[in-house]
């Protein structure tokens, strides 16, 4: 790969090009903050229940703090590449001025694909397959109606793959193409570019799986356009875009600074632990643009607990923010090969005792205490229990006349059921319904249709 050829204004679904006054990245943008996959994300628990006393982290927020992240991220490195650039007009104008617009759009989509209840969402939709791989279905194994890549993408669903679906697909009664992304956005956010057959945790771009079957073709026109390194055809693996590195960068610092700041508000952490791992992590990083001594200063001149808090948060993920972009740049050549096996933040970790301290405690103190491991049960049960009505009506040949009722719920869009026999299509739909719905959502329906509360219209 190089600089020069791993962009692109091409779109998903549409072969026109953008004009006007917006770049067809600025558009990228805007279409994914005006869309209702990333409006939905206000509801969707980051780490924390929602809503709570103090104001907390939700998906939405988190995806606004990673874009702005990344966006700098984007405009650091993309004013450092330009410059190698200087005697080709359009690639020197695409780093200098447009690769922040591509990097905050990826990381605006990053989480779009993440069901309700964060991660539990993911892991509860993932078990229900394999609890029930015996169940008879019209006389058959519930796992036998899929083949082997079919069966591995529903047993280990994943938000990042679900994430490429969501803004690719040509949903029934919208647009052909998703939100109509250019490729240069979708291969941004493509953190692991493989099939779910090829997971190995041993390397970082196939630690987990990027795109289901449906959307593999999509990829395969992405990376032939962006002449991405292909690994191996079979299963099918790519080497990453380079861009991804700075799109995970910036969700792995905002997650690693600001789930220890939600901890503080909370009271799950005391402020002079938070105070004290925050100002260890600039020591440790140590940019000369950090002076030390001014930030002591500033943050004991300001009176409001939070308000001090929130000033070393920000000034901690402008360190790390400096620091990854450096890394990025240190490592362009291998990163454009393809033989970066890493994650910046985790570069940067490695010397770094300060940051490997505040994820042991987001680990040991924030992730597995009692209230997010009770809502991340709950979620497990609510979304375990609405795929057990969905999944058999789905499979079965005939519906009975409870199924028939149960599958008059799906929405238009997600009906793309009543047009195929293959079961793995038919369950995708199911999928598109749950993983799009919110906490509050699916929690109600939940409650409707295990017969909790009797609906009432209006």
């Amino acid at each position: 790969m190089n600089f020069e050829t791993i962009f692109t204004s091409k779109r998903v679904g549409s072969e026109k090009s953008s004009s006007g006054p917006r770049s067809g990245f600025q558009r990228d943008f805007d279409r994914l903050i005006f869309s209702s996959p990333f409006r939905r994300l206000q509801n969707k628990t980051q780490v924390f229940p929602l809503p709570g006393i103090a104001f907390v982290h939700n998906r939405l927020t988190h995806s606004l703090e990673v874009a702005s992240v990344g966006r700098s991220l984007g405009q650091m490195t993309g004013q450092e590449i330009a410059h190698q650039f200087r005697n080709n007009e359009e690639v020197y104008e695409f780093y200098k001025y447009e690769l922040s617009n591509v990097i905050g759009a990826a990381c605006i989509a990053h989480d779009v694909g993440n069901p309700a209840f964060g991660h539990s969402g993911e892991k509860a939709i993932a078990a229900y397959f394999v609890e029930n791989a015996e169940e008879t279905i019209d006389g058959q194994k519930l796992s036998s109606y899929f083949n082997e890549r079919e069966w591995k993408d529903i047993t280990n669903f994943e938000g990042n793959a679900n994430a490429l679906r969501i803004l690719t697909h040509s949903f029934k009664g919208r647009f052909k193409g998703g939100l109509g992304l250019t490729y240069t956005t979708i291969a941004a956010m493509l953190k692991y570019p493989c099939e779910s057959i090829a997971v190995d945790k041993s390397y970082k771009h196939r630690s987990k799986y990027g795109f289901f079957q449906t959307e593999k073709e999509i990829v395969k026109t992405i990376a032939e356009e962006l002449q991405l390194v292909m690994e191996k055809g079979y299963p099918l693996i790519y080497k990453r875009h380079p861009f991804v590195y700075l799109v995970e960068a910036a969700d792995d610092i905002c997650y690693s600074i600001i789930d220890m700041e939600d901890a503080q508000r909370l009271k799950i952490i005391s402020t002079e632990r938070v105070r004290d791992a925050f100002f260890d992590v600039l020591r440790s990083i140590n940019r000369k643009e950090e002076k030390l001594d001014r930030i002591n200063s500033n943050y004991k001149a300001i009176e409001d607990i939070n308000e001090g808090i929130a000033y070393l948060r920000a000034k901690a993920i402008n360190a790390l923010t400096l620091q990854s972009a450096e890394v990025f740049l240190d490592n362009r050549e291998k990163i454009l090969s393809g033989d970066f096996n890493n994650a910046l933040i985790d570069q940067i970790e490695e010397d770094c005792q300060a940051l490997q301290e505040v994820k042991a405690i987001s680990k040991n103190e924030i992730y597995n205490h009692p209230i997010v491991m009770q809502i991340e049960i709950a979620g497990y049960n609510v979304m375990s229990d609405l795929l057990h009505l969905f999944i058999p009506a789905l499979v079965r040949s005939k519906p009975t006349h409870k199924d028939q009722k149960i599958l008059n719920l799906f929405p238009d869009q997600f009906t793309e059921f009543k047009e195929t026999e293959s079961r793995y299509l038919r369950v995708m739909s199911a999928l598109d319904f749950l993983s799009g719905m919110t906490d509050v959502f699916a929690t109600e329906m939940y409650r409707r249709l295990k017969g909790i509360v009797i609906p009432e219209h209006g």
